[in-house]
């Protein structure tokens, strides 16, 4: 059985997910989108896995769009995206960029795309560097 390890920016939270990671969109929904902060965000999705906080549960804080099924649970403390159960309890959601193990599966796909940023045109044409660029 697969076991993901994972955490929050500031170390106060650490996680462990054991099982299988079913699906991995890219969510361009606009709430996908404020929560990111960029123009999607990663999500990994699991009907089955399970979690388990290692460290920390007492700082993991969720919240809840009124109205909707969108939940997010963060760090109390450096504010970084972490897993939860959406869905009544039944999909575990994991952003991707909470995982320390490395992950051999690739993204399935974009999703809502029709909410995707007016700006998240042609991002592969954009100049690209492999550190701050100079004079910045």
């Amino acid at each position: 059985m697969k076991k993901y390890y994972g955490g929050c920016l500031c170390k106060s939270v650490k996680y462990e997910v054991t099982g299988e990671l079913e699906h991995f969109y890219l969510c361009h929904c606009k709430y996908c989108r404020k929560d990111s902060g960029s123009a999607h965000a990663a999500n990994l999705f699991s009907s089955t896995a399970k979690l388990i906080w290692i460290k920390g549960a007492d700082k993991v804080r969720e919240f809840q769009v009124e109205d909707t099924e969108h939940k997010k649970a963060f760090c109390s403390i450096c504010g970084s995206p972490l897993p939860n159960f959406q869905a009544e309890g039944t999909l575990l959601v994991i952003p991707a960029g909470s995982l320390d193990s490395p992950l051999d599966k690739k993204p399935d796909g974009h999703i809502f795309l029709s909410n995707k940023a007016d700006w998240d045109e042609n991002l592969a044409d954009v100049k690209t560097y492999n550190h701050f660029p100079e004079g910045s």
